[in-house]
């Protein structure tokens, strides 16, 4: 086999089951790609090639249970803050190396449906920070320029991923460190919703924030690890319209390119179906610089403070990290309280911005450094590469980092999508979507995507709605229609069976329509459109529905039925009959004569 071999999943999968590669191929491959890489400062530790030849050849003895293992020879690799029996595990930290006994929940799910570790990698130590530079074992080879960052704090798993070293990787993220490293390395990057992954058996660094991350080629991929990695939830999908957030303002730190090519992904959302909306990000701004600027600080002295402030100087911890981890232990338990409290207002303050939205549509980051930029502002600019990232978990949402496109200088951009708790399949549905209507490189490699067939699918959750007065396109109550992700459908006609009236009171001015009784004579057909709602949004909609109005079945004219507006009778008696004009568009305009 050469390097030729594409290391996809779905790829990988498809080989195997025609029977044209078996799993030493693979292993062999993967170690003369690790050879030819030289010392690219990815991997803080591998397991032994004799172990893994073992490995594969113990899968290839079980070739007839392909079907029963998903991730079958398909080689992966470890952040090194995520235990891996038979590897020590050292965050980056020389001096905290230890020996786990067992593997994470999270590793042990992923070898038992088939996966093979190759090894451990490199990353900001204790995961504190954005960077990919904060490692005595060097800074990982960013695979588009080594003078540029890698990202953080899951540079190795990133580059490793982007390199065509591994078929995927696993990170952690608790402050953007699943996506940022995404977005430098031209990769997907999932970011689940805290809590959906185990965490059992990964080193803490803000342990009410921290979630186990997933790096691959393709959304196609990820999702074939989400899969196997916990039971995602049933989400609807996002629809061929869909609307999606724009904060404002935005912030680009001088960087021109990026904002260019941010200003591209939004007209590509909106070639996809997408309307844009702008939202204020103040809140979700608030709520970033608490984790590293607030109480949150003093969760990471917690996790490791002790530690650090007992190494010597053969620990080999890192001069930031200290300074950043000792820095917890000026905040107070009334501090952190208050950060509570804040953090509260602003996750409901955020709530309200989201509303109505599929999706928050965001820059992964700003911009991107060099190496050099963080010898100078070693802080400052890790602050400015979690700008859009560092709100994500304190809110408890899902997010997912795709590639778009690159600057003059060749350094990738990319966007990462925000979503409600537990949308994860949603958001790679539609990231696979993205994908084939954005061709770019996948990484650094010469992949391609898997099949149409391997991408993944939800359901379209959604509930239909007639409505047949203001709600109707272009008029008063449209509105509460779109915000909450209405799509028009189709228009037409009701059954004849139908008066309509124009009720008192307004504005906004409403119709009430009434079925005839069955058999009596003097009914209509009236016009209206049929909108569709997500299925969870419906509660809101009925919501701002005023008696004497409500929801039942309304008889069309091909004799299907429909939920839809209906008015109770008694309120009828005082309005003015208009079934003769056919609809509401034509009352209204008779008013304008």
């Amino acid at each position: 086999m050469t390097a030729s071999l594409d290391l996809g999943v779905h790829n990988l999968r498809s080989g195997y089951r025609a029977g044209s590669l078996d799993c030493r191929t693979v292993v062999d491959e993967v170690l003369k790609r690790i050879a030819a890489a030289g010392d690219d400062k990815v991997w803080i530790s591998r397991a032994p090639d004799a172990a893994l030849r073992a490995q594969a050849a113990a899968l290839d003895a079980r070739r007839g249970e392909i079907e029963k293992l998903p991730l079958y020879g398909v080689p992966f690799a470890v952040k090194d803050n995520i235990d891996v029996a038979g590897l020590a595990t050292t965050a980056a930290c020389p001096g905290y190396s230890y020996e786990p006994q067992i593997s994470a929940e999270v590793v042990k799910r992923l070898v038992e449906a088939g996966a093979i570790v190759i090894g451990k990698t490199n990353l900001d130590q204790f995961a504190t920070g954005l960077v990919g530079v904060r490692s005595p074992y060097g800074v990982p080879r960013n695979p588009f320029d080594a003078t540029f960052v890698p990202g953080g704090s899951s540079s190795g798993s990133a580059v490793a991923v982007s390199s065509g070293l591994v078929s995927f990787s696993l990170g952690t993220d608790t402050a953007g460190s699943g996506r940022v490293p995404a977005g430098f390395n031209n990769i997907v990057g999932l970011k689940p919703t805290p809590g959906l992954f185990s965490n059992a058996g990964v080193v803490p660094a803000c342990a009410s924030l921290d979630c186990v991350s997933v790096f691959a080629l393709s959304c196609a991929d990820a999702d074939a690890v989400l899969g196997v990695a916990c039971a995602p939830q049933a989400t609807p999908a996002i629809g061929k319209t869909f609307r999606f957030g724009v904060p404002k303002p935005l912030e680009f730190f001088g960087d021109d390119a990026y904002a260019t090519l941010y200003a591209g992904a939004i007209e590509k959302l909106k070639a996809l179906g997408g309307t844009a909306v702008e939202f204020d990000y103040a809140p979700f701004r608030y709520a970033a610089q608490l984790l590293y600027a607030g109480p949150w600080v003093a969760e990471r002295t917690a996790a490791v403070g002790a530690f650090i402030e007992g190494a010597d100087d053969n620990a080999k911890v890192w001069p930031t990290t200290r300074q950043i981890v000792e820095g917890g232990r000026k905040y107070s338990a009334v501090d952190a309280f208050e950060g509570q409290y804040r953090l509260a207002k602003l996750k409901a303050l955020a709530a309200a911005e989201m509303q109505g939205l599929d999706f928050l549509a965001l820059p992964t980051a700003g911009t991107v450094y060099r190496l050099a930029d963080l010898e100078r502002e070693p802080v400052l600019y890790n602050s400015h590469l979690g700008h859009y990232t560092n709100f994500v978990n304190f809110f408890g949402l899902s997010g997912l980092a795709l590639p778009f496109g690159f600057r003059p200088d060749g350094m990738p951009f990319g966007i990462t999508l925000i979503a409600r708790a537990f949308a994860e399949r949603t958001l790679l549905a539609f990231g696979a979507r993205w994908q084939r209507a954005v061709p770019l490189p996948l990484g650094k490699t010469a992949s391609r995507l898997p099949a149409p067939a391997h991408d993944p699918v939800v359901a379209e959750d959604r509930v239909s709605i007639a409505v047949v007065g203001a709600h109707m396109s272009g008029l008063p109550l449209n509105g509460q229609l779109t915000e909450l992700g209405g799509r028009l459908e189709s228009t037409g006609k009701t059954a004849p069976v139908y008066r309509f009236y124009a009720l008192p009171g307004g504005p906004p001015h409403r119709p009430g329509m009434v079925r005839v009784a069955d058999g009596v004579e003097g009914g209509g057909a009236i016009d209206l459109e049929v909108w569709s709602l997500p299925a969870d949004k419906v509660g809101a909609f009925v919501s701002k529905i005023p008696a004497p109005l409500g929801l039942g079945t309304v008889a069309l004219a091909d004799g299907s039925g429909v939920l839809g507006f209906l008015c109770e009778t008694y309120a009828v008696a005082a309005a003015r009959d208009i079934t003769s004009l056919g609809g509401w568009r034509a009352y209204v305009k008779s008013l304008a004569v």
